[in-house]
């Protein structure tokens, strides 16, 4: 069964910076390509950021440049770092987990995280 323990959420100002962290079963996470998904309220959701198990990184349009993510295999964790956050950022934040990067955001998703950025 595939797990995630998701945190790092929380309300932040315009300009400032949370980092997200998704632990994954070990079963899964050193093979497969872990990633970001967020859902703004009353949009569809976006694939943010992904991760191959190689270290591939790719981002959406909207966070290059803000936003990097990281995976810390001996932790099975994945990381999204924000910087520079804008209010469009708002959104829950769920972590996915894929075979491959191609497939993403995949079957695997986390129970999300919510982000605010408001002042």
């Amino acid at each position: 069964q595939v797990q995630f323990v998701e945190s790092g959420g929380g309300l932040v100002q315009p300009g400032g910076s949370l980092r997200l962290s998704c632990a994954a079963s070990r079963s899964i996470f050193s093979s497969y390509a872990m990633g970001w998904s967020r859902q703004a309220p009353g949009k569809q959701r976006e694939l943010v950021a992904v991760i191959s198990s190689g270290g591939i990184t790719h981002y959406a349009d909207s966070g290059k440049g803000r936003f990097t993510i990281s995976r810390d295999n001996a932790k099975n964790t994945v990381y999204l770092q924000m910087n520079s956050l804008k209010a469009e950022d708002t959104g829950v934040y769920y972590c996915n987990a894929a075979p491959n990067i191609a497939t993403m955001p995949g079957a695997y998703w986390g129970q999300g995280t919510q982000v605010t950025v408001s002042s």
